[in-house]
């Protein structure tokens, strides 16, 4: 039930071959046996399908995007390693602090 059913190799699409047909202005095949008359109006027309551009790497693209993302890594990680120092520095501050009211206070209760 779930393996793949793969067409045999002579029926197979070659490379030349597309594997769907392009639509016509009939909407059934010409040898259709339905009893009415086909229509006499032209398809709307499909508007082209937007190409995407193929990003090209040549060498001094590629050395500008190395040098944007090492220029990046180096802001952020100096952003945060300032930002990690600026807590050590006030974590230091907080604790000195706690040591010399404790100081004071013990000393004010010991006279």
């Amino acid at each position: 039930m779930f393996t793949p059913k793969y067409p045999t190799p002579d029926t197979a699409p070659t490379a030349g071959q597309s594997l769907v047909r392009p639509l016509t202005g009939l909407v059934h095949p010409p040898a259709c046996d339905c009893h009415h008359t086909p229509a006499t109006t032209a398809p709307a027309s499909m508007p082209a399908p937007a190409t995407r551009s193929t990003v090209q790497l040549t060498p001094g693209t590629l050395a500008v995007a190395v040098a944007g993302g090492t220029a990046v890594v180096l802001v952020v990680g100096a952003v945060l390693v300032s930002m990690l120092l600026a807590i050590a520095i006030t974590a230091a501050s907080v604790a000195i602090c706690a040591v010399v009211l404790r100081s004071l206070l013990n000393n004010h209760q010991q006279r």
